[in-house]
């Protein structure tokens, strides 16, 4: 099972593993939306990975490091989060809102699209 957390309480959400190797977020956007709006990473290490690649990439993702799935609206990263609880990932989490959220809710310098 997978976590849904809003952009406002994923600072908490990384504050849960301390011990363990930084927090992977994964944003599943298209390359031209995160040459749109991007976020900087703060606390985590931030992937760039289309959703279409993840299931190719899957043996590059460390399923024992903590991963927090984003996207535009929180739809795509939602699957994705799902298939990685699936494929044996422990500790998973979906950006609700995704970065649109983010734009709104943490971070207003970020551009709506």
């Amino acid at each position: 099972m997978f976590t849904r957390v809003p952009p406002t309480q994923l600072h908490d959400w990384l504050a849960r593993f301390p011990d363990q190797p930084l927090p992977l977020v994964i944003d599943v956007r298209e390359p031209w939306e995160v040459q749109t709006a991007s976020i900087q990473p703060a606390g985590f290490e931030l992937l760039y990975l289309p959703m279409g690649q993840i299931p190719s990439q899957l043996a590059a993702l460390d399923p024992d490091r903590p991963t927090a799935c984003l996207c535009h609206h929180g739809v795509r990263s939602l699957h994705v989060a799902a298939f990685l609880v699936n494929q044996g990932f422990e500790e998973v989490a979906n950006i609700d809102g995704g970065i649109d959220a983010w734009s709104r809710e943490r971070d207003p310098s970020v551009p709506l699209y």
